[in-house]
Formats: C-alpha cells, sequence, structure tokens
C-alpha cells in the first residue's frame, strides 16, 4: 500500500535565469527604449470615442460654469454684507 502512494508534489519548473548586463546604457540607447515602451504602452489604451469625449467634455464645462455660477453668487453676497457693515458702522 505505501507503494501506490501518489505523489501530490508539483513537477519542478525549469527556471532559466535571466542574465542581467551590468552595463548602463548610453543616452541615446535610453531614450530609444523610452519611446519604444511608451508607444507599446500607448497600444494597451482603450482610447475613448469621439461621442463619448464629446460628453464627457460638455459635462465638464456644464460643471465649471455652475461653479462660477456659485462661486459668483458667494462673493456677490460677500460683497454685500461688507458694504453693509461698512454703512452700518462708518
Amino acid at each position: 500500500m505505501a507503494e501506490e502512494k501518489k505523489n501530490n508534489t508539483a513537477p519542478a519548473t525549469s527556471k532559466v535565469a535571466v542574465k542581467k548586463t551590468s552595463e548602463k546604457l548610453g543616452f541615446f540607447k535610453r531614450i530609444g527604449k523610452w519611446f519604444r515602451d511608451m508607444k507599446s504602452e500607448l497600444k494597451k489604451v482603450v482610447w475613448p470615442t469621439r461621442k463619448q469625449t464629446a460628453k464627457n467634455t460638455g459635462i465638464a464645462v456644464v460643471m465649471i460654469v455652475v461653479c462660477a455660477i456659485v462661486l459668483w453668487g458667494f462673493d456677490s453676497a460677500a460683497q454685500a454684507l461688507v458694504k453693509a457693515l461698512i454703512n452700518i458702522f462708518a
């Protein structure tokens, strides 16, 4: 019965060591590598459609206008309060 025991351990995987070079890349090679990496990352980006971009831009513009109106209202109220206090005490 002991011989029938199954081995439950996973088979050993061979690991390939990655050779690291101790040399530092030159300036222009680093710039080239950076552009290649950037290009490969930009290929992974899911860009919004024209319709989504227009919708998001419209929402942003509306929110800016609403915030400007609220800020203008608070500023006008504060200005009126300051003028009233000056008239009372002056």
